[in-house]
This record gives C-alpha cells, sequence and structure tokens, in this order.
C-alpha cells in the first residue's frame, strides 16, 4: 500500500469519506476489483498500518447521497461512474507517463556503460514523482554524456570533432584529447563543432539544439513552467533519436 501513499501524501489528513474514496478508487484501479466489499476497504487501511473508519455505516451513506458517491452491486459496491473519473483524473497516471517510464526502463538493457545507467536511474526517480524540470536535466545530461563517449570511442570522430573546433574557434586553439576537455567549450559550441565536422544529421543536430535550449530553460529559476509534456517530448527524443542513434 505504500503505492497508495505515494499517489496521495496528505492521505492521513483526509476525511473518513475521503480516505474511503481514495482506497476504493485505488482498489478499483490498482487492483484490479470491479466490486469491493467492506472487508477489502478495512484491509486496505490495514495495510497502512490505518485504524480503518466505519466502513459498514459510511459505505451505505454514500450510496443514499444524491449523485451518489458509491452504487451497490452484486457482492459488494463499486464507484459510481462520476466519482471514479474524477478520482482518475486527480490520481491517476497519463497514458504517455506510463510509455515514457516504461521507455526508460527498459534502456539499461541497450546502454551497456553503468555510468549512462546511472544518469538514466536519476532521470527516471524524477520523472516518476513528478519532478520534470529535474528529468529533463538528466536526460539532457544523459544524452550529452552519451554524445563525448561516442566520439571518444572512435578516433576518426574525435580527429573529425578537433578539426571542425580548430575551423569554427580558431582562437581557442583548443584540441579534445580526454573527456574532460570537453568542459573547455560551452556545450552549445560542441554540438555546432559536430555540425562542422559532419559527425551529427541535421535532424540529431537540431533536435539537440532544441533539446539544449529546454535544458537551460528548466535548469535556471524562472517562472516558466515546465510540464509533464514537455518532459515527455525531451525525453522520447533524446532516447530514441539520440542515446538509441549513436552507437
Amino acid at each position: 500500500m505504500s503505492k497508495l501513499l505515494e499517489i496521495e501524501p496528505q492521505f492521513d489528513a483526509k476525511s473518513p469519506t475521503d480516505r474511503i474514496l481514495i482506497v476504493t478508487w485505488f482498489l478499483h484501479e490498482h487492483r484490479v476489483l470491479e466490486v469491493f466489499t467492506t472487508d477489502d476497504v478495512r484491509s486496505c487501511f490495514r495495510e497502512m498500518h490505518a485504524e480503518p473508519p466505519d466502513v459498514s455505516v459510511y459505505l451505505p451513506r454514500m450510496a443514499s447521497k444524491k449523485p451518489p458517491l458509491v452504487v451497490r452491486a452484486r457482492g459488494g459496491y463499486r464507484l459510481s461512474g462520476d466519482k471514479r473519473r474524477s478520482l482518475s483524473q486527480l490520481y491517476g497516471v497519463h497514458p504517455t507517463q506510463v510509455a515514457v517510464t516504461q521507455l526508460l526502463t527498459l534502456l539499461p538493457d541497450k546502454l551497456p556503460d553503468l555510468q549512462e545507467r546511472v544518469f538514466l536511474q536519476e532521470a527516471l526517480a524524477c520523472y516518476r514523482v513528478g519532478a520534470f524540470r529535474a528529468s529533463i536535466v538528466m536526460t539532457w545530461n544523459l544524452a550529452y554524456d552519451h554524445l563525448r563517449r561516442w566520439i571518444m570511442s572512435d578516433s576518426n570522430r574525435l580527429a573529425a570533432l578537433n578539426a571542425a573546433i580548430l575551423v569554427r574557434y580558431p582562437k581557442k586553439a583548443l584540441t579534445i584529447a580526454l573527456a574532460d576537455d570537453f568542459d573547455d567549450l560551452k556545450e552549445s559550441e560542441i554540438l555546432e563543432a559536430c555540425r562542422t565536422a559532419k559527425l551529427l544529421s541535421k535532424n540529431v543536430f537540431d533536435i539537440l539544439k532544441e533539446k539544449l535550449g529546454r535544458r537551460n530553460k528548466a535548469a535556471h529559476p524562472s517562472s516558466i513552467v515546465v510540464s509533464q509534456h514537455q518532459a515527455d517530448d525531451t525525453i522520447t527524443d533524446l532516447v530514441n533519436n539520440v542515446l538509441l542513434v549513436l552507437v
């Protein structure tokens, strides 16, 4: 039942009626019970080490309300359609969040590098709790680190990058020999040099450039709202079009 407390951290502060409603919604959506009994509800409370309200009193009252909160059914009760939909809007997981979580969860099998897996696990942890700013930042870190390792893993790619750096930034007179040398240039400058060196296709370059801009907005304190949609777009784009392409 820790999952229920993750869904509603303020569960204990709710009224008895609201707590019963949340538990019954949980029984429908997560325990896949179309009909629940008073014992089912009591068991959920006890799993959370919480004293259940007098369910045998509350459920009949909730069924007699107009409109009803719960409906009598053969073998017990079920939430009314309106109440179940409203609770699903409040506590349910959006289908895209399920898809992105699955994408991130399955990705480690395709990333042999342990350090990249650490970035990934942090991105997934942030996304799961709705920390969308942080998930964007961590996914960018993962993608940029992957780009650097991809370049360093091939001497021809590294030589092409160094030649492009001399062309684009001659006054800096930089040569990348170690992974830490990337820090001598801005991330945007590395991307531009990669494009000059023809290491990245236009599509991959455009994706990285756009997502770097989004990372910058997410990483710095501002009044800009970072939504789940922005996190979904950032994560799926970087995973599908960068991490799984640059191999």
